[in-house]
C-alpha cells in the first residue's frame, strides 16, 4: 500500500457524525443522547438566548457601549452543546468568541461585557467558576489546556479541561504541540475546533491539504471526530463521549463543522468580500436553531410562546448586565500601573506618582 492509499484510508475514517438533518428529523437514532424533555428544552432555551444576546451585543457595540466583540450567530449548537456536556468542575479555556460557554458555566454576563470593554474587572473570575478568560493569542489556549489537564490528572481530579479555537487556530504551531503533549501524557483534555470555514478571510481549503481537521488527531495518538456543528444533539453526544474517553486517558480532538453568519469580529471585517451569497444561503438553511426547533415542535416540546418568553428574558438580562457594567468605576492609568506588578520598579513608581497627581485634580 503506497502513501496515497494510506492517507485515503485515514481520511475515510472521518465521516461527519450527525443525529439531526436540516429538517429536524432524526437520522441516527442509536446515537441519540439520553436527555429528558426538560433537558431538550433547556438546550433550545440556551441557543435562543444566545442568538438574542448576540444581536443585542452587536447593537451595543455599534452604539459604542461595548468594545471588542466576535459575533457567534450560527455557532450556537457547538458552543451550547459542548458546554452542556460538561461537569461544573470541568475547566473551560476559551478563545475570544467563546463567551457563551463561559456565561453558561457560571461567569456573570456583566463581567463578559466588561471583558469586551477591556476592563480589569471583567477578568476577576468568581470563586468556583472554573474558567480562564478568553485567549486573544490564536492557539495559545491549546497549550494551556494541555497543561491544565495535566494538572487535573496529577491532582487526582476526575474532571477534564476543554478548549476552543477556530479552523485558523489549527494552523498554529501551538495546536500540534498541545495535542501531542496531551496525547503523550494521557491528559484529560478535549480540543474543539469550530470550523466555520474561514480564518477571518482565509478559506479552510487554503489553510491545509488535509480533507478534515479531525484527522490531525492521528499524528498525536488521540481520538478525532468530525461532527455536524450545527446539530446540537450530535455535538452534545460527541462531547459526552469525549469526556468519558478523556477521563480514561485518551484526549479527543473534535472538529465541529459550523458557520458564522456575521463578520469575524466587529473591528472592521467585511465578510461579503470573501464569502458568496450562495454559501451564506447554504448554511442559513442548516441553521442550528431552525433545525432543533423543528425537532422539538414535532415532539410537542416547543412553541412560539416559549420562544418569545426566552427572547424577552434575554433582552432583559442584557439590559441589566450592561447597566451593571456601566456602574463599574472607569479605569485610570494609575490602575494599569498598579495592576502590572506586585512591587513596582523605580521607573513605574515615577510614572505612578505623575499620573496619580494628574488624576487627583
Amino acid at each position: 500500500m503506497n502513501n496515497v492509499q494510506v492517507l485515503q484510508n485515514v481520511e475515510e475514517n472521518f465521516q461527519t457524525f450527525r443525529i439531526l438533518d436540516e429538517k429536524g428529523e432524526v437520522v441516527n437514532q442509536d446515537a441519540m443522547p439520553d436527555l429528558t424533555d426538560e433537558q431538550l428544552q433547556e438546550l433550545m432555551r440556551r441557543m435562543v438566548y444566545t442568538r438574542i444576546w448576540d444581536q443585542r451585543a452587536i447593537s451595543l457595540n455599534r452604539q459604542g457601549r461595548l468594545g471588542f466583540y466576535a459575533p457567534v450567530a450560527g455557532q450556537e449548537a457547538t458552543m451550547i452543546g459542548t458546554q452542556y456536556a460538561l461537569d461544573k468542575e470541568d475547566w473551560i479555556l476559551p478563545g475570544y468568541r467563546d463567551i457563551p460557554q463561559l456565561v453558561f458555566h457560571g461567569l456573570p454576563l456583566y463581567q463578559a461585557f466588561l471583558f469586551s470593554r477591556g476592563h480589569v474587572a471583567g477578568n476577576r473570575i468568581p470563586e468556583g467558576v472554573n474558567v480562564l478568560m478568553p485567549q486573544i493569542i490564536i492557539g495559545a489556549q491549546i497549550i494551556q489546556t494541555a497543561g491544565v489537564a495535566m494538572g487535573l490528572k496529577r491532582n487526582g481530579n476526575k474532571n477534564v479541561a476543554i478548549t476552543y479555537t477556530g479552523d485558523g487556530g489549527s494552523s498554529q504551531g501551538d495546536f500540534y504541540e498541545g495535542l501531542n503533549f496531551a496525547g503523550a501524557f494521557k491528559s484529560p483534555a478535549i480540543f474543539v475546533v469550530q470550523n466555520n470555514r474561514f480564518a477571518i478571510s482565509t478559506p479552510v481549503e487554503k489553510q491545509t491539504a488535509a480533507k478534515t481537521i479531525a484527522q490531525k488527531a492521528v499524528a498525536a495518538g488521540i481520538n478525532g471526530i468530525q461532527v455536524d456543528g450545527m446539530d446540537v444533539l450530535a455535538v452534545l453526544a460527541a462531547t459526552q463521549q469525549a469526556r468519558v474517553d478523556a477521563l480514561e486517558g485518551t484526549p479527543t480532538l473534535i472538529e465541529s463543522l459550523t458557520y458564522r453568519y456575521g463578520p469575524h469580529t466587529l473591528a472592521g471585517d467585511d465578510p461579503t468580500r470573501y464569502r458568496t451569497k450562495e454559501l451564506d444561503t447554504e448554511y442559513q438553511e442548516k441553521d442550528p436553531l431552525v433545525r432543533f426547533r423543528l425537532f422539538l415542535e414535532n415532539k410537542k416540546l416547543w412553541n412560539e410562546d416559549m420562544e418569545n418568553e426566552v427572547i424577552e428574558q434575554a433582552k432583559a438580562d442584557v439590559k441589566e448586565a450592561i447597566s451593571q457594567a456601566d456602574k463599574e468605576p472607569k479605569q485610570k492609568v494609575s490602575d494599569f500601573i498598579n495592576n502590572m506588578f506586585e512591587e513596582l520598579p523605580s521607573n513605574l513608581k515615577e510614572q505612578l506618582e505623575e499620573y496619580t497627581a494628574k488624576e487627583s485634580k
